[in-house]
């Protein structure tokens, strides 16, 4: 798929077999446009080839990790794959995504700052470890008049009440919490993230890649046992369901009259977000 330009994602090799990703627009908050996700889906592919790579770090440039997918309309055709059409194809193309981060032979570390909203969470819980700076936001706003999100992992991360209280409210956690619940492996303080998670990555990339193929998949698949992958793909159908609400319409098309309004308007009653210190979706 074509994409606007290689700059969106940054490439560089930070220790010896760490290959880092940094998601590059940062005047957008890092919005998962489609363009953005295509050049991501390639970088990550292409590491898992190369003999030279053992562990990927994937942050984000500027004052963030990702404020979610490009409501502006960076999410139309064309898509970074395949996904089958119909009804509910948004959510659908989301979990494909998801499980193709999931799948790959070799770790992926999401290192996470400042906004980690929406689609920016779901990407990051596609990785393997999560680090996060201590004062990060992580949430879902999106549950206040959209929708649940298209990839559900806040059971599964979170726990029940956790889960619950996310998906009740959709305000956001900041990194400690992220580590209480189980979003994220640690926090540091955000001077200190960079470092740290180059460091934790050097200790990755000590075990040869055909034996962390075999870690990895081991949990992975004590996971899917217990059901994680199929509940995900059940949770596309809900998230399609809940757009057919008159609320949910009506959200989308406020969305479309003018994006900053619509998602001040979400959050005034509950004074977080872009209506306190600005972010986005």
């Amino acid at each position: 798929m074509a994409h606007d330009s290689e700059d969106l994602v940054l490439v560089d090799f930070p220790a010896e077999g760490v290959r880092r990703l940094t998601l590059n627009r940062p005047a957008k908050r890092n919005a998962l446009s489609n363009p953005l996700r295509a050049r991501l889906f390639e970088l990550l592919e292409a590491g898992d080839l190369d003999p030279a790579v053992r562990v990927t770090i994937l942050r984000g440039a500027g004052p963030c990790f990702s404020a979610g997918y490009d409501l502006s309309g960076g999410t139309g055709e064309p898509f970074p794959f395949h996904t089958a059409p119909g009804a509910g194809h948004w959510a659908r193309h989301v979990v494909e995504g998801a499980f193709r981060i999931w799948d790959l032979a070799k770790p992926v570390i999401a290192q996470v700052h400042g906004w980690c909203l929406a689609g920016g969470s779901e990407l990051a819980t596609s990785c393997d470890l999560v680090y996060v700076a201590e004062d990060a936001k992580i949430g879902y706003p999106p549950v206040r008049n959209m929708s649940p999100p298209d990839n559900q992992f806040h059971a599964w991360m979170c726990g029940l009440r956790g889960a619950m209280e996310m998906m009740l409210t959709g305000n956001a956690i900041d990194g400690n919490e992220a580590v209480r619940l189980g979003f994220a492996n640690r926090a540091y303080p955000a001077d200190q993230l960079d470092e740290a998670v180059v460091a934790m990555a050097l200790q990755v990339a000590q075990v040869p890649s055909e034996v962390q193929a075999m870690n990895k998949r081991s949990v992975h698949r004590a996971m899917e046992i217990m059901g994680l992958r199929a509940a995900i793909r059940a949770g596309t159908e809900i998230q399609a369901l809940a757009l057919t609400t008159q609320t949910s319409r009506d959200a989308f098309a406020a969305v479309k009259s003018g994006l900053t309004g619509a998602l001040s308007a979400r959050d005034a009653a509950f004074g977080d977000y872009r209506t306190k210190e600005g972010g986005g979706d």
